[in-house]
């Protein structure tokens, strides 16, 4: 017999982890899950003696501000991904900041790496990895500081030109106005996508990384009883021509999108319409990080 652990111990000790991450850090804008499908693949994994070994790792970013005098503006993330054999192989985490440049990131993310090699074989150690960075990512920043001033005015240059796509969540959109909203920011914006009015409500727009940043900034402020960015994506673009906007696009326009849920509950839309709709755009895999782990 080796001591080595089993799969289905490795897959239990990053279930509590991911727990212990959730309960330390509840807000999205600290700790989000990027992939619930591999969570809840996981959790099956090990709830069922005879399921097989989940396809895809578990991957999630931490957000840290490092607590530094000077470093109130300062934000760190770490994207995350837990190998299978996760405690027993080192995680993988990315280090970024808008404020460091590429030889600074990575500098930072070898050491933190050899830091884990060091401290860290065959333990949970993602705490240990966010406290690493919470006291030592401020100081890559000022390393080699002439080179990053010049990466910080181009990434002011290209930021015009990212299209971004957000999907948003709300407990619920009925409200006439607000769906008028809705639709005639997304035409003033050039945004396109969709809106599911109902409970829940579904908003996923795209476009112009700027534009949709003002959408965002108009929706939240209007009355909720919750809405979120559930997901977002980005693409760097070469120009911002229009030709290669459109080209990133998945859906031609904005239009309200009501499925139908026949029945009693009439305001609850049907799910099974909608994941087909998320299909045909070949965007399928968002509908898991709507309604995977929580099943709402």
């Amino acid at each position: 017999e080796t001591t080595e652990m089993t799969n289905r111990e490795e897959a239990e000790i990053q279930i509590s982890e991911l727990d212990l991450l959730s309960s330390m850090f509840p807000y999205e804008e600290e700790f989000i899950v990027t992939d619930q499908l591999a969570v809840a693949e996981l959790k099956h994994y090990v709830e069922n003696e005879p399921a097989e070994m989940p396809s895809s790792k578990v991957q999630f970013t931490l957000n840290v501000k490092p607590e530094a005098s000077n470093a109130s503006m300062m934000e760190f993330s770490m994207a995350c991904a837990l190998p299978l054999k996760y405690p027993t192989v080192l995680p993988e985490i990315t280090v970024r900041s808008s404020l460091l440049s590429r030889s600074q990131q990575i500098h930072l993310n070898s050491d933190l790496r050899t830091y884990l090699m060091q401290n860290c074989s065959g333990e949970p150690c993602m705490l240990s990895a966010r406290e690493w960075v919470k006291d030592h990512a401020a100081a890559y920043i000022d390393k080699e500081l002439s080179s990053s001033l010049v990466t910080t005015s181009n990434a002011m240059q290209s930021e015009d030109i990212m299209f971004t796509r957000l999907w948003i969540y709300s407990h619920h959109i009925y409200n006439k106005q607000k769906r008028k909203n809705i639709i005639d920011w997304a035409k003033e914006l050039s945004l396109s996508g969709f809106c599911m009015p109902g409970k829940p409500g579904v908003v996923c727009i795209e476009g112009l990384q700027s534009n949709c940043e003002e959408f965002w900034s108009r929706v939240r402020r209007l009355t909720w009883k919750r809405i979120v960015i559930r997901h977002r994506e980005d693409v760097s673009l070469d120009s911002g021509g229009h030709a290669e906007i459109q080209k990133q696009r998945k859906f031609s326009t904005l239009e309200e999108k009501c499925f139908d849920a026949h029945g009693a509950r009439g305001n609850h839309m049907d799910l099974g319409q909608l994941y087909r709709f998320l299909e045909e755009k070949g965007c399928a895999d968002i509908f898991q990080m709507y309604f995977g782990v929580e099943g709402h």
